[in-house]
């Protein structure tokens, strides 16, 4: 019955201008002791783990070595940007969530099942700040008032991961400021969401071997390690969990699966990931972590494993979908 409620309140509001938290559902309070408060998604393209050393990144590498990891999640079929993006924040294969195209089609509308900003917002009042690299994602950026979106250049190619972390400085110095940010955001999110597609484009127009590739490697760890610093200066690290997957792997690696990192705050230091994990599982990890509860509505489920104090032995399996 509770998971009929919800998703009751989530269609009634996606479908009217009414907020969750006026359509009848009192969010959780605030974070409890033992939950991070906050959570880096860094989703990135065109990563396997060969391209730690290609790079170099030492800032992944880092997170690699602090964290819980695989380099074979699941990725979303087929390989192809929208669709996969889509998979991640709906919780849903693309067969279930129904977009399969690849470029922005106004007409097509913003997807109708709820997503994970949706659900953080339902749970517990959680609000969310992404920043995109690609004018097709518009399609997932669904007007809320818990969720402020910020293309990087629109329409541009030429967007660079440096400019994108430009806009999230700027974003998090009006967060700061106490007046806000935009017409939903009043102080820092508690989820931030940092696309980064570089790797895949130069390596498909220059090819994986390529000094280009290499660069954008480089250029998007060097954008990881500026936006875990603009947290450490707010004092807002301590207590955050840092995300990291890959829509796709490079072409020569793609059977293998896409990686899927999480470090930070509870979660286990050092720890290969032994169960089975898919890209769609992050939504409901990410719940996970800010201690909220995931729905039945969703193919997603939390990856028990990475946190400490569980124990292997402890993990149910995990039913097939």
């Amino acid at each position: 019955m509770q998971a009929i409620t919800l998703c009751a309140i989530l269609i009634a509001t996606i479908f009217s201008d009414v907020p969750l938290h006026a359509a009848g559902f009192t969010p959780a309070a605030g974070p409890a002791a033992g939950q991070a408060e906050h959570v880096v998604l860094f989703v990135l393209e065109g990563l396997d783990q060969p391209a730690l050393k290609a790079g170099p990144m030492p800032v992944l590498s880092r997170l690699v070595k602090d964290g819980s990891v695989t380099w074979s999640a699941e990725a979303a079929s087929p390989f192809v940007r929208l669709p996969a993006m889509a998979s991640l924040l709906t919780g849903l294969p693309v067969s279930k969530h129904g977009i399969t195209w690849d470029s922005f089609e106004f007409s097509r509308g913003y997807p109708r099942p709820p997503t994970l900003f949706d659900y953080l917002d339902l749970s517990g009042g959680r609000d969310s700040a992404i920043f995109l690299m690609d004018e097709s994602l518009y399609q997932l950026a669904k007007p809320e008032p818990y969720t402020d979106y910020q293309l990087c250049g629109p329409l541009k190619p030429e967007c660079t991961p440096r400019r994108l972390v430009a806009y999230i400085k700027q974003y998090f110095a009006k967060a700061a400021s106490g007046h806000g940010y935009g017409h939903a955001i009043l102080a820092f999110p508690h989820l931030l969401v940092v696309h980064l597609p570089a790797p895949e484009r130069a390596g498909q127009a220059q090819g994986w071997s390529s000094n280009e590739y290499r660069q954008a490697l480089r250029s998007v760890d060097q954008a990881m390690g500026d936006v875990l610093d603009l947290y450490r200066s707010h004092g807002l690290l301590e207590r955050t969990a840092i995300a990291v997957t890959s829509l796709s792997g490079p072409a020569t690696s793609r059977a293998a699966g896409v990686p899927w990192i999480v470090s930070g705050y509870g979660i286990k230091s050092g720890y290969a990931i032994r169960g089975p994990v898919s890209l769609i599982d992050t939504g409901a990890t990410v719940m996970r972590i800010m201690g909220l509860e995931t729905h039945a509505e969703w193919d997603s489920r939390p990856v028990e494993e990475i946190f400490v104090g569980a124990s292997i032995g402890r993990v149910a399996m995990r039913k097939e979908r």
